[in-house]
């Protein structure tokens, strides 16, 4: 798999109350060519159609909680899909009181999907596996905000080493025996010469992981929970000046943010979550960079690949 795939869209960055600069919280994982939702606030499927992302490579969408900023884009997401005559399923990763809220709604907005809708029951105060394939693991964190809340950690898993097709061709290996030679094994020829497999093969890539925390407080156990990784998108919905705000609310500060990030060894952090009643996002950026160095600003539409700083 190439390096950009593994890379995240940022769909909507803003608060509870959507703004004309934001939308409300919707993040896309993109994975060896997956789609994984991370809520779905309003106007999720117009961000995914402005950034020509299709509706038919996402199976799962992961909630982080239950507020409506992170939630009310699913019925008219569900909606379109079904429209569309998708089919297969689509798996809601969420806690057992949103299987029931969303499934009573859904037997009224979306009854008629031509798609099974799926759940998996997820318990906000401990930290378990939400999902597992051959190639991502998914892995859940707890938060603390004013409802049940959890963050997502996406971990690449399984990473295949790379064929020296040179050495490959000199010892003549067979083309049936490249993907067992890419999982470590030792080749052995006819006559019984074993080659090893440091010798037809150089190390895979390192595992990428992305570390998804959305609406939170700030406290000392996050960091360990979470890291490290390579990129983490952390909640920065005030600055300095708000901070008592964002105790009594469940958020976090930029610098709040920066610190957790530091602290979990991150090799960049994310912003978002912005209160709508900041006009300069630039001060985001400011304020986290006197904390940690590597800082992207987030917006609406941007792209961000997943990557090593190593």
């Amino acid at each position: 798999m190439g390096r950009a795939d593994f890379r995240v869209h940022t769909i909507g960055c803003g608060s509870a109350r959507p703004t004309l600069r934001h939308q409300p919280s919707c993040t896309v994982v993109e994975h060896n060519s997956n789609l994984y939702m991370v809520d779905c606030g309003e106007g999720a499927q117009q961000g995914l159609a402005r950034q020509e992302l299709k509706m038919s490579r996402l199976a799962h969408v992961f909630l982080t909680h239950l507020h409506g900023d992170h939630v009310f884009g699913l019925f008219g997401l569900l909606g379109t899909m079904a429209l569309k005559d998708l089919r297969g399923h689509i798996t809601i990763h969420t806690f057992e009181e949103g299987r029931e809220i969303l499934d009573y709604n859904f037997r009224y907005f979306n009854r008629d999907t031509p798609f099974d809708i799926h759940y998996n029951i997820l318990d906000p105060h401990k930290e378990e596996i939400a999902l597992e394939t051959p190639t991502l693991r998914v892995r859940t964190v707890p938060l603390r905000h004013r409802v049940d809340c959890v963050g997502y950690v996406f971990e690449e898993q399984g990473k295949l080493r790379h064929i020296r097709r040179d050495m490959c061709d000199f010892h003549g290996v067979p083309h049936y025996f490249m993907n067992t030679l890419r999982q470590g094994a030792d080749f052995v020829k006819d006559d019984g010469t074993v080659v090893p497999n440091e010798l037809l093969t150089s190390p895979a890539d390192k595992a990428l992981s992305y570390a998804h925390l959305g609406d939170t407080s700030s406290f000392p156990e996050l960091a360990r929970m979470a890291g490290p990784v390579d990129l983490m998108y952390h909640e920065t919905t005030y600055l300095d000046a708000n901070e008592a705000d964002a105790a009594k609310r469940g958020h976090s500060t930029a610098r709040q943010a920066a610190i957790c990030a530091r602290e979990a060894g991150a090799g960049a952090l994310l912003t978002g979550h912005y209160s709508s009643r900041y006009k300069d996002e630039h001060q985001f950026l400011v304020e986290a960079r006197e904390e940690f160095p590597n800082v992207i600003l987030n917006r609406e539409g941007l792209t961000t690949e997943v990557r090593s700083v190593e």
